[in-house]
């Protein structure tokens, strides 16, 4: 790092420390979506990720979209200054006619390109890989969305209302999915892939990537699986099926 970016990096690290301070004892106004208790760390042996069933995802179908905005307290409109942590694509093949649909949301990616831009180190990956947003030093410079090669993240633009008390969020601050990292820090599983059961198209499956007798390295083993935009081989933690 030169000189002047590293001075520059500190001074916006600084300013964020500031906008992030307490605003009363242990009151912050920015923080971040976690279940685990202060100080305690994810382990490095896991790894978070998702596989995605386009060949049972159907299209119109938006449970995933409706249970994730119901969990993390966002407002379910889909104006372009609005949050949407989970998108519904629909893509067809003009050759063959083969159409698919398929959730898009955060890639978590084992190199994320965001956590590379951002000048304060809000946007981490924990050693899980779960990626996230710090709202304590995030800045709103927005240089992550624009990085991410997904268009996975949201700035917020309005103030918000009917926050969850385990997903904190803030206008002027960008956010993205967190993999419902409240829930699976408590032995959970994402609300996506609750509501996408529950509706019976079982077509997202959760779990440890790195445990070769989960459901989901086994069906990774066992299936032709791809990742979006695998050219950047940022080595996402989200797989699909059937693309």
């Amino acid at each position: 790092m030169n000189p002047v970016s590293k001075r520059r990096r500190e001074f916006l690290g600084t300013a964020a420390t500031i906008a992030g301070a307490m605003i009363a004892p242990g009151v912050f106004l920015y923080d971040y979506a976690h279940g685990k208790a202060p100080g305690e760390a994810a382990s490095g042996k896991v790894r978070w990720g998702m596989l995605i069933d386009t060949t049972k995802c159907a299209s119109g179908c938006r449970d995933c979209v409706d249970a994730c905005n119901q969990e993390n307290g966002l407002p379910g409109t889909t104006r372009p200054t609005d949050s949407q942590w989970i998108r519904k694509v629909d893509l067809k093949d003009l050759k063959t006619g083969k159409a698919i649909s398929a959730p898009v949301m955060c890639q978590h990616c084992a190199d994320p390109p965001c956590v590379d831009v951002c000048p304060t180190g809000a946007s981490f990956k924990r050693a899980d890989g779960i990626v996230l947003v710090d709202r304590h030093t995030c800045i709103g410079c927005r240089y992550c969305m624009m990085a991410c090669p997904y268009k996975a993240r949201s700035f917020v633009h309005e103030p918000t209302t009917g926050q969850k008390p385990d997903v904190p969020r803030g206008k002027g601050c960008v956010e993205s999915c967190t993999l419902c990292v409240h829930k699976v820090d408590r032995g959970g599983t994402p609300s996506c892939v609750e509501a996408c059961a529950a509706a019976g198209h079982h077509a997202i499956v959760f779990g440890d990537l790195n445990d070769p007798q989960s459901e989901i390295s086994k069906r990774v083993r066992a299936v032709a699986t791809t990742q979006l935009r695998a050219d950047l081989r940022t080595d996402n933690g989200v797989r699909y099926q059937g693309i």
